[in-house]
């Protein structure tokens, strides 16, 4: 297929409601939580998505949730009208990324959209212990699987990104550049999720030339099934956990990060956020998108604003 036929093909999907039809991504970490909801809608604009972890059918990973599975993943992304394509993958394993890439670039020779969500650490946070209190190995257990997971991921991907301008890298984190001035109560836990931003930051640097965007982005107050499973609440009861966490009042599902994601691949003036943080209330504002229950929770906004900015306002104001 000629280029200019490749673009009349996109423009007729675009018109279709499946604005990424014909674009190749893949979601590192996308068994559980953002990742699974950012890979489903990705699918559900029209995208073919790889969708990686740790967590198959037959093998559980450390986190321990054998619930959620690349393979139910990947059958969500099918089902919402994409291709999803479950691949298990450990990210802290060269080879296996190597491999991994290697496969993408056999079947599809593009890759459009890399979205780094590789996490899994929540079991190993000892929150407000100083770092000599630490469990040592946990820490520095939570910087590879953060950082060093990402890097690998990309250091592999990319070469397979820049082969066409417009590509997009989403690294994602916990909390915004902004909010995450203040300190996260564990320093390995704090390192990981600031350095999200400082690698977004060098990536859109790097892949300026080749007409590439790479952007960090966290989802507000989340309600992954991680969450919801510790306040013992559904997501049709997650408001009775407010008793519990009066900020949890400002809760989004993981659907809205992931039409922010989806929304962010899809437009073609993409570079104008390259290097930046962004959260997921912020792009839904941008792109005029709501959550599942038609509420636009801006989680940072309010907690940006008025916990740590004093000023007056509840969370139902960020709804």
């Amino acid at each position: 297929m000629t280029e200019q036929a490749d673009v009349t093909r996109q423009a007729d999907a675009a018109e279709q409601g499946r604005p990424l039809a014909g674009r190749v991504a893949l979601v590192a970490g996308a068994t559980r939580g953002a990742g699974r909801a950012i890979a489903v809608e990705l699918g559900r604009a029209g995208a073919l998505v790889y969708v990686t972890g740790r967590t198959t059918r037959e093998r559980v990973s450390e986190v321990g949730r054998a619930t959620e599975t690349i393979e139910e993943t990947a059958e969500l992304v099918t089902a919402a009208g994409g291709t999803g394509i479950a691949v298990p993958a450990d990210h802290l394993e060269p080879d296996q990324v190597k491999a991994l890439i290697a496969r993408v670039d056999r079947d599809h020779g593009r890759l459009d959209v890399l979205v780094n969500s590789v996490w899994g650490g929540d079991h190993l946070l000892e929150f407000d212990t100083a770092l000599w209190d630490l469990d040592l190995a946990d820490g520095l257990r939570m910087l590879r699987l953060g950082v060093e997971s990402h890097l690998v991921t990309s250091h592999y991907a990319l070469p397979l990104l820049i082969r066409r301008p417009g590509g997009l890298v989403v690294e994602m984190t916990d909390g915004t550049a902004a909010f995450n001035r203040t300190y996260r109560g564990n320093l390995c836990f704090d390192l990981t999720k600031n350095a999200a931003h400082r690698v977004a930051f060098g990536l859109a640097a790097e892949l300026k030339k080749y007409g590439g965007t790479a952007v960090s982005l966290t989802p507000g107050f989340l309600r992954s099934e991680e969450m919801l499973d510790h306040f013992g609440v559904t997501e049709e009861t997650w408001r009775d956990a407010v008793a519990q966490e009066p900020h949890f009042a400002v809760a989004e599902s993981p659907l809205l990060v992931g039409r922010g994601v989806a929304a962010l691949a899809a437009d073609a003036d993409k570079a104008r956020w390259s290097g930046r943080s962004l959260s997921s209330g912020q792009l839904a504002k941008e792109y005029d998108f709501n959550d599942a229950d038609g509420s636009r929770p801006d989680g940072f906004g309010y907690f940006e604003e008025v916990v740590l900015g004093g000023k007056e306002g509840s969370p139902e104001d960020y709804r």
